[in-house]
């Protein structure tokens, strides 16, 4: 069995002829999707509320009017933060092969959410049918297009860096400085930045404004204000975690989530 796909439900698809086939499902705030899998690739689109996938990956967040490309056989949860509205495609593998084969966070277009709502209305998309079939290529179209939003935190195996991660997931607002974590987990401030370079190519500090920024998306999903969510999210101001979002996303969170 596939190293990716060894733990987890396999959710397998009914439809083995169809080129998409949809699911929509609105969930309340909180719910979990247990671990699982496919066998067809997966786009997750939420047109309200945020939601947090995790796989031994990495976790993606995901708020509303992006969505997350999950390939095929890749296991995953699911978790809700707020009611979410999830609409979503399966695809039959590497039919966009651009987004292929990890996962990620990816900008919906206008005309891409558009495709995905329609489709839902329809339950599946057949090339059999010439109409269909033309829908078929302009979604794939679109997926080929699309942009990749960096709103994830790659999975860090090093037992150190592991514990200084779960450390801070479990309290994004943690203020401990690297060299006082390091001091916890019994490692030097050099070791620790060669390891976060090492495993994810990426910086203890950029890793660490990953994380609250996300954590910051999921308070603001559940209703929070945004002074609220950037004070539990670790941030020393409103203006610092407004900053950060407007980078990620292009706008500020209350005109973000007003809109949505």
């Amino acid at each position: 069995m596939s190293q990716k796909r060894q733990n987890g439900i396999f959710d397998r698809s009914d439809d083995r002829n169809s080129a998409i086939t949809t699911l929509t499902r609105d969930y309340p705030a909180g719910h979990v999707i247990p671990l699982h899998f496919h066998d067809r690739d997966q786009l997750v689109y939420a047109s309200r509320g945020v939601m947090t996938i995790r796989t031994g990956e990495g976790t993606w967040v995901v708020p509303p009017n992006r969505a997350v490309w999950i390939p095929a056989e890749v296991a995953h949860t699911i978790t809700m933060s707020g009611a979410v509205a999830m609409r979503t495609l399966y695809l039959k593998p590497r039919s966009a092969k651009r987004l292929a084969p990890d996962c990620c966070v990816i900008n919906v277009s206008t005309l891409l959410k558009e495709l995905i709502l329609y489709a839902c209305t329809l339950g599946a998309l057949r090339r059999t049918s010439k109409w269909q079939e033309q829908l078929i290529g302009v979604t794939l179209h679109q997926l080929q297009a699309v942009r990749v939003v960096p709103l994830q935190l790659p999975h860090l195996s090093d037992p150190r860096v592991a514990r200084i991660a779960d450390i801070l997931v479990s309290d994004p607002a943690d203020a401990r400085t690297l060299p006082q974590l390091c001091r916890v987990v019994g490692a030097s401030k050099r070791s620790i930045e060669r390891l976060f370079q090492q495993e994810i190519g990426m910086t203890f500090g950029k890793w660490r404004q990953q994380l609250r920024l996300m954590q910051g998306m999921r308070l603001l999903a559940e209703g929070k204000k945004v002074t609220h969510a950037a004070l539990e999210a670790g941030y020393s101001t409103p203006s610092a975690f407004i900053s950060m979002f407007r980078k990620a996303l292009g706008t500020t969170p209350t005109s973000y989530f007003k809109l949505r």
